[in-house]
């Protein structure tokens, strides 16, 4: 098999893998295996091609890495506004019960709440921050 050869086989290989694992740095790596099959192309030697492969490979992956670390991860999905359009709408709650949940009208629906601040829940306009299935929970507002 011919040097660009292998290392287009390589590189699609990683990103077929990748596509089936869903892990992004495979995608790094296959970058690498681009960059050897360009670098064989070229006609340089079998060394030539696995440092260039090796470098830029594991220096995406390392870039990658730091970017990842640096973001902050964002909210679980329960409670991330992006996801879901109810967190942070406010609805009225008119009675509650000893443990701590109630039912309340919010968006023609009635719907089960539960409260998740501090203190003992009291009356009136609670913020809704997070959905768990069909429950609200909320904290006063």
């Amino acid at each position: 098999m011919e040097g660009p050869t292998f290392w287009w086989v390589l590189a699609g290989t990683l990103v077929a893998l990748e596509l089936a694992t869903g892990t992004f740095y495979l995608l790094m790596l296959a970058l690498g295996a681009v960059a050897g099959a360009l670098v064989a192309h070229g006609g340089f030697n079998a060394s030539a091609q696995i440092v260039a492969s090796a470098v830029l490979g594991a220096a995406a992956t390392l870039v990658w890495h730091v970017k990842r670390a640096r973001n902050p991860q964002s909210a679980p999905a329960q409670s991330n506004r992006d996801v879901l359009l109810d967190i942070g709408q406010t609805l009225t709650i008119d009675d509650w019960s000893a443990d701590g949940t109630a039912r309340a009208q919010y968006r023609g629906a009635a719907w089960s709440v539960r409260y998740a601040g501090e203190g003992v829940p009291a009356p009136g306009s609670h913020r809704i921050v997070a959905v768990d299935g069909n429950v609200l929970s909320v904290t006063a507002a």
